[in-house]
């Protein structure tokens, strides 16, 4: 199992594209993947699961990644966070 905590950067949080773009990586895999959020844990393939954590702006998201492809998810992951989602960074 991975472990990884990444920080939102994006200005708007985790709102429901971003929370879409968790789901297209996290959807497909073959690995169980949870999102946990000041005290919360969703399954992180379910957008809703996902947009009702509410995950502002600033904030540190942890990713329970165990499976095959534990590795692959995590990289994803981490380029999107890093990608700022595609949007403009706090």
């Amino acid at each position: 199992m991975i472990v990884k905590t990444l920080t939102v950067t994006n200005k708007l949080g985790i709102h429901a594209r971003p929370a879409g773009m968790i789901v297209d990586i996290t959807g497909p895999a073959k690995s169980d993947i949870s999102i946990v959020f000041d005290g919360s844990k969703a399954n992180a393939k379910s957008i809703l699961n996902v947009m009702m954590l509410a995950i502002p702006s600033g904030s540190e998201v942890r990713f329970e990644v165990d499976g095959d492809d534990e590795e692959q998810v995590v990289a994803q992951l981490e380029q999107l966070f890093h990608d700022n989602f595609n949007e403009e960074a706090c």
